[in-house]
């Protein structure tokens, strides 16, 4: 054990072993993304081949068959949130990751083999595989960022590896488009997707660790570093540990705190979802862009959402250095912009129509742009509430948030009737605003940045011991009480 003197004077090494590992879960939450968002790119080019490559089968789908196949990859993701919590624990998060990124790469290069013979069927159930490898992604990342990052650097270092998901869904948006007009046409999408995953896969076994002390390149000094501050704080225990740690079931959900995470993340993923999903098809039908531009300004606000989340990054690294404001106001903060200027967003987008597609383009920039400030202000949470138990609460709050891009695609389904009426996509956007502003308030009044009492390793063992002592105490004190009353008084 590390005292406190000796740990805060230690040196932080500038770069090591723990930034590779940060790296490593950013380029797989990219990998991960491309196979996972480009779905919406993919079926526009399916369904009219002539505004990408001619030369490629195409599909006669209907719009709620579309609305099937876009949401279709959430019912398995779903599924394996929270499993994927308990795997990480038994696995570990080096076997569990790479476990699920192969899977998920691998049904990606099936699928232009089999959506011929099968339709939009077929593509739905790879997506509901693809839904279920992926599953165990963040619960695993969640558990890793605990296991290596000092707790000075937990904040940076987590926000760092998580802009792969604006960098990811970015890319999935930009490069889609490109390939489908191509010469490789919409089956590159996957074929694509699939190598950028297997090639992940072999850089992850070579240089990942579930742990400091497990790496083969990590040097002395910085494993020191890293230990030294997970000791002070004894908020992260080893692997061996944390599998032996039972998880406090009861505590976790009765905690308030814990609640409004999964309140906001599911709020979070409702206005997303509709943003992302469904803004090809609502710049296709409302704007009346071609693919090609589609592509372009699909691809135009995730730019922004990635150089916004270190421009994010950077002001809290300032704020919390300088301690110009705690962790909780920071955090509060900037979700409250990642929610609710995109909720103004797109209540504003609704109102808006072909002859303003230059004002939709601005507005849809800067309501995904500032919704990067949620990675800081929301999804870091788990790590504040309890590193010990991070990746299954993970689990359970990922659960949740991924109901809802299941609903939000067969929601439009049913609302919007007609691509082309712009009425029907203004009940679209301001039911997304509303769970957007509602999801957030209650974050605000409850969200806690402090670490839960039943993140202690002993928590369950201590709560046994208090209330086998109750019945005792109180046992003692009838039996005191009934010796006070039979006993005679003693005479002066």
């Amino acid at each position: 054990m590390i005292d406190k003197p000796q740990a805060t004077k230690m040196k932080s090494p500038c770069f090591g072993q723990r930034h590779v590992q940060i790296f490593l879960l950013f380029t797989s939450i990219i990998v991960n993304y491309v196979a996972k968002f480009n779905a919406g790119v993919a079926v526009v080019a399916m369904t009219d081949a002539a505004t990408t490559n001619p030369n490629f089968p195409e599909y006669k789908w209907s719009d709620m068959e579309k609305s099937y196949i876009l949401s279709s990859f959430f019912w398995g993701n779903f599924i394996t949130q929270f499993p994927g919590g308990y795997l990480c624990r038994r696995l570990g998060a080096k076997r569990t990751m790479f476990i699920s990124t192969l899977g998920s790469s691998l049904f990606a290069l099936l699928l232009p083999l089999c959506v011929n013979w099968g339709g939009w069927g077929i593509y739905c159930g790879i997506r509901i595989v693809q839904g279920l490898f992926q599953g165990f992604l963040f619960p695993c990342l969640h558990a890793h960022l605990a296991a290596w990052c000092p707790v000075s650097e937990r904040n940076r270092l987590g926000a760092l590896a998580n802009t792969g998901i604006e960098c990811g869904t970015l890319l999935s948006m930009f490069i889609s488009g490109l390939i489908a007009a191509s010469s490789i046409g919409w089956p590159g999408l996957f074929y694509v997707s699939g190598a950028l995953g297997l090639v992940w896969c072999v850089a992850w076994l070579l240089l990942a660790a579930n742990k400091p002390a497990e790496s083969k390149f990590i040097t002395k000094a910085e494993l020191d570093y890293i230990e030294g501050s997970q000791n002070i704080t004894k908020k992260v225990e080893s692997d061996e540990v944390v599998q032996k740690i039972p998880v406090p079931w009861h505590a976790i959900l009765t905690s308030l705190p814990f609640w409004a995470l999964v309140v906001a993340r599911s709020a979070h993923s409702w206005g997303f979802s509709t943003l992302q999903a469904e803004l090809p098809s609502y710049m296709k039908g409302v704007l009346n862009m071609d693919m090609k531009s589609n592509a372009f300004y699909s691809a135009l606000p995730y730019l922004a959402m990635w150089c916004m989340s270190y421009v994010y990054l950077i002001v809290s690294d300032v704020l919390l250095n300088r301690k110009m404001a705690s962790l909780t106001v920071i955090r509060k903060t900037f979700n409250t912009c990642a929610f609710w200027i995109p909720a103004t967003g797109l209540i504003c987008i609704g109102l808006l129509g072909e002859e303003q597609k230059n004002f939709a383009i601005v507005l849809m920039t800067i309501s995904v742009g500032s919704n990067a400030g949620a990675t800081i202000g929301s999804a870091l949470n788990t790590i504040d509430l309890s590193p010990n138990h991070a990746g299954i609460l993970m689990g359970i709050v990922n659960s949740a948030a991924n109901v809802i891009p299941i609903l939000t695609p067969l929601l439009v389904g049913v609302l919007v009737e007609d691509e082309h009426n712009r009425v029907q996509w203004q009940l679209v956007f301001i039911i997304a605003a509303v769970v957007f502003a509602s999801g957030n308030l209650f974050y605000l009044i409850f969200g806690k940045m402090d670490l839960q009492p039943w993140d202690d390793k002993d928590y369950l063992s201590k709560k046994w011991e208090q209330n086998s002592e109750l019945p005792h105490k109180v046992l003692s004190g009838h039996v005191f009480a009934v010796t006070a009353i039979c006993t005679p008084a003693a005479t002066s």
